[in-house]
C-alpha cells in the first residue's frame, strides 16, 4: 500500500521561510517522479514543483513560475523523502500542499500523478 505523509507545514510572516517533508512508502521511491501540488480555498489545485528519478546520471527539477527562484525541491532516495525548502513567502503562497508521485518527468496536470498525500497546510500572513 503507497503512502504518501506530507509535514512541516504552519503559519509564517510573509518573507518568512518553511520546509516541508514527504515521506514515501510501498512503492520504489527512486522509480517515481515527485511533485508538490497546492489548492487554495476555492480554487483548483495546482503545480508547484516536481523533481524527477535520476536517468543517466541527470536529475529534472520544474517549478510553476509563480515560486521559481524562491522554492526549491530535493529528493533523498536513501531516506524516501521529498522536501520542498519554501523560502520569501507570500500570502498567496497560503494554501493545502500535497505531495504526489508519478512516472512521467516534467508533467504538471494532477491527472499525471497516481498517489497523493493528505497534505499540509501553509498559511502566509501580511
Amino acid at each position: 500500500q503507497v503512502q504518501l505523509v506530507e509535514s512541516g507545514g504552519g503559519t509564517v510572516q510573509a518573507g518568512g521561510s518553511l520546509r516541508l517533508s514527504c515521506a514515501a512508502s510501498g512503492l520504489t521511491f527512486s522509480w517515481y517522479t515527485m511533485g508538490w501540488f497546492r489548492q487554495a480555498p476555492g480554487k483548483e489545485r495546482e503545480f508547484v514543483a516536481s523533481i524527477s528519478s535520476i536517468t543517466r546520471s541527470i536529475q529534472h527539477t520544474y517549478y510553476a513560475d509563480s515560486v521559481k527562484g524562491r522554492f526549491t525541491i530535493s529528493k533523498d532516495n536513501a531516506k524516501n523523502t521529498v522536501y520542498l525548502q519554501m523560502n520569501s513567502l507570500k500570502p498567496e503562497d497560503t494554501a493545502v500542499h500535497y505531495c504526489a508521485a508519478g512516472r512521467a518527468a516534467g508533467r504538471v496536470g494532477v491527472s499525471d500523478y497516481e498517489y497523493w498525500g493528505q497534505g499540509t497546510q501553509v498559511t502566509v500572513s501580511s
